[in-house]
């Protein structure tokens, strides 16, 4: 998978410049670092020449290169993240200036028709220009191969992956994915290779679950993209990882270090501010995977300190209006991480708790979510108990009890009728 082609053996476009230095001079040479990097960047297109070679090489490994030639002020501009600087640094009118244009245009600035533009490219490269207009949604069909080769071939079946996956067709996205890393690795184009092999992992965990086969192969597109610069790609999959052998944690607990080790490099790769999302998630996970670890010496104690700053720091991205799903969840993982907690602050992890507990229940519907309602209800209850306030978290536990009742969750009604039982002898004892 490495990168092997060097700019001597590079294979040049069809398309060509006919005022350049010699008639018919190439105006791209292949592969290109197409689907590589994150839209529009990703999808510009390198003008040939000895100055470019060696960023396009670099670029297509998936790797930043340490500078940029004047010549590629634009995308430089791109990558950095100014997409109306990287505009009017295009001054050109041959096929690369226009389609690079057209990529960093919104719709309604565009100068250009999109079949203008794909006829300039030419018939292995026009397809590019249908690639990024399904990517933003403007098409919703993805296009054909037709003459389409190498690199932007493997886009094309990615596309139609794409497509596959969205009209719950897996066994279709599968197969499209498998000719795009074909084609990809035929290309020399190892950094969209390595994504391509992230998404073909993901995609058969969904499928088949965290099997042994499953772990293998997202170990080994992790593996992949460890060679490059796509920190979030990379990070996503650590993510991804991670979740799978937190999911066979029932049948070997060792899966939980496992997990552990994951996401905690995710979190080396990504920060609040890089990708807040896959941050966030990281943080939870690693979370619930420290609090699900048996505790057999003091020194795990400090596990579970880290596992509620990782929520809080979560929950400075998940809020009510922009996360309403993550942040309830993460509020309830939290709340229960405090009831637990080994503390000299007992009574106010406990009343925090107890707030946190009475937020979610605001958000969490008994009507369109009883099971969640309910286990809120539970982890209050029991809140309340620890906090001595026994006749409230009599009410509280009985209704938690009755709800887990009408959702058929015998076992949750069980284990609340145990701490009902618990919370009466204590009733007791006290009178």
């Amino acid at each position: 998978m490495g990168e092997t082609a060097t700019p001597s053996a590079a294979t040049p476009s069809a398309a060509t410049d006919p005022d350049g230095p010699g008639a018919g001079t190439a105006l791209f040479e292949r592969p290109q670092p197409v689907g590589v990097f994150p839209l529009p960047a990703g999808f510009l297109l390198i003008p040939a020449g000895p100055d470019t070679a060696r960023v396009r090489h670099a670029l297509t490994a998936g790797r930043l290169p340490d500078a940029w030639p004047k010549r590629l002020r634009a995308i430089e501009f791109a990558y950095r993240g100014d997409a109306r600087a990287a505009v009017r640094a295009l001054d050109g009118d041959d096929p690369i200036n226009r389609y690079n244009r057209f990529v960093l245009l919104p719709p309604s600035e565009r100068a250009e028709e999109p079949a203008a533009v794909r006829a300039a490219l030419g018939p292995d490269l026009g397809a590019l220009v249908d690639v990024v207009r399904f990517a933003l949604g403007e098409l919703t069909e993805p296009p054909a191969r037709g003459a389409a080769t190498g690199e932007i071939a493997a886009l094309v079946h990615a596309a139609q992956a794409a497509h596959a996956m969205a009209a719950d067709q897996p066994g279709d996205a599968a197969s499209s994915l498998g000719q795009a890393i074909a084609e990809a690795e035929r290309a020399g184009a190892s950094g969209l290779a390595a994504q391509l092999l992230s998404t073909t992992a993901d995609l058969r965990r969904a499928l088949e679950g965290p099997t042994d086969a499953v772990l293998a192969g997202l170990g080994a597109a992790a593996a992949a993209l460890d060679g490059t610069d796509l920190a979030i790609a990379r990070a996503e999959l650590r993510l991804a990882l991670g979740s799978a052998h937190q999911e066979r944690a029932g049948e070997n607990p060792e899966h939980l270090r496992a997990a552990a080790e994951q996401y905690l490099a995710a979190l080396r790769l990504v920060t609040v501010d890089t990708a807040p999302e896959v941050f966030a998630s990281a943080q939870v996970n690693l979370a619930t995977a420290y609090l699900a670890m048996p505790m057999s010496q003091a020194s795990d104690q400090l596990r579970v300190g880290v596992a509620i700053a990782g929520l809080r720091t979560a929950l400075t991205v998940y809020t009510p209006r922009t996360h309403p799903r993550h942040w309830a969840s993460t509020q309830l993982n939290l709340a229960n991480a405090l009831v637990g907690a080994p503390s000299g602050h007992r009574r106010g992890n406990l009343v925090e708790a107890v707030g946190r507990f009475t937020q979610v229940l605001a958000v969490r519907d008994p009507r369109t979510d009883p099971l969640g309602h309910a286990r809120a209800l539970a982890g209050q209850g029991n809140a309340l108990a620890h906090l001595g306030a026994l006749d409230k978290a009599t009410g509280v536990l009985t209704r938690a009890r009755a709800a887990f009742e009408r959702a058929g969750a015998t076992d949750e009604a069980n284990a609340v009728r145990g701490l009902l039982d618990e919370v009466t002898e204590r009733r007791g004892h006290r009178t």
